[in-house]
């Protein structure tokens, strides 16, 4: 669930916590660290109040799908995150 980080996103900014990478196929061969796919889809954290006429609309502990490459990498408190735009994210699972 969402969990009290040390740092505020601002404006339409949303910090996300990315899902674990894939460890096997659907046929059960184990994928190498190499080869693994960058996560798409992760857990919104925190998010910013929006822009002055344009509300956020992603809330704490909604699952969300977002482009492969969306956002910059940060690490807080050991942990790596993701803070992106709003508009980087494509769906609410």
């Amino acid at each position: 669930m969402a969990k009290k980080l040390s740092i505020t996103p601002l404006h339409d900014r949303v910090i996300v916590a990315p899902a674990a990478a894939e460890q096997k196929t659907a046929g059960g061969i184990i994928i190498p660290d190499t080869a693994k796919e960058k996560p798409q889809r992760g857990t919104v954290l925190a998010a910013g109040p929006g822009k002055k006429d344009e509300p956020v609309t992603v809330k704490a502990g909604d699952t969300v799908l977002y482009g492969k490459y969306a956002g910059t990498e940060i690490t807080v408190d050991g942990k790596d995150y993701l803070i992106m735009r709003e508009t980087d994210i494509l769906a609410i699972l």
